[in-house]
């Protein structure tokens, strides 16, 4: 039996299993609405985890905003001398999650009675905060902060501040 012929079409098979996977993946982002959300809520990593399971949260990543030094290491925001705090940027599907449902889940995931700590954790890069994406976040962002606040008239040191550098590690 002659294979040539196969196999000499072995690499249109896979540029259109590539081709198609793409377009997939491009129809996909395009019928979503895809928002971003940014919190500090102290240690980057245990808040991570509380969002990466939500349904319409496609991806959860820790880094650190709101400093002055550029590509900071985490040894440096570990000295409190870059002033970043460390947040999880979320990406979520906004048809399948609300932003209001992710600041439910931000109040009620960390201890935001604390300044500057979350448990063991201190320094102020363990910092509550809201950094947000749009207008509409920013006064969701507000009204949340203030029901919570009535709720535990504890909260004057929550920051909600717009989220323009953002640093991975």
């Amino acid at each position: 039996m002659n294979y040539g012929c196969k196999r000499r079409l072995i690499p249109f098979y896979f540029i259109g299993i590539i081709v198609g996977f793409i377009l997939a993946q491009t129809e996909k982002n395009t019928n979503q609405n895809i928002e971003q959300a940014t919190f500090g809520a102290g240690c980057f990593w245990c808040v991570e985890a509380v969002f990466q399971d939500i349904e319409g949260v496609m991806d959860v990543r820790s880094g650190y905003t709101g400093g002055t030094t550029d590509n900071p290491t985490y040894e440096e925001v570990c000295s409190g001398r870059t002033g970043h705090a460390e947040v999880i940027q979320i990406d979520f599907d906004s048809s399948k999650v609300g932003y209001a449902e992710l600041l439910n889940l931000f109040w009620a995931s960390h201890d935001p009675t604390t300044l500057n700590r979350q448990g063991a954790d201190v320094g102020s890069q363990y910092r509550s905060a809201i950094y947000y994406h749009s207008d509409s976040q920013k006064v969701m962002a507000e009204n949340s902060k203030d029901n919570a606040n009535k709720r535990k008239n504890i909260l004057n040191f929550i920051f909600i501040i717009e989220d323009n550098v953002w640093c991975n590690f």
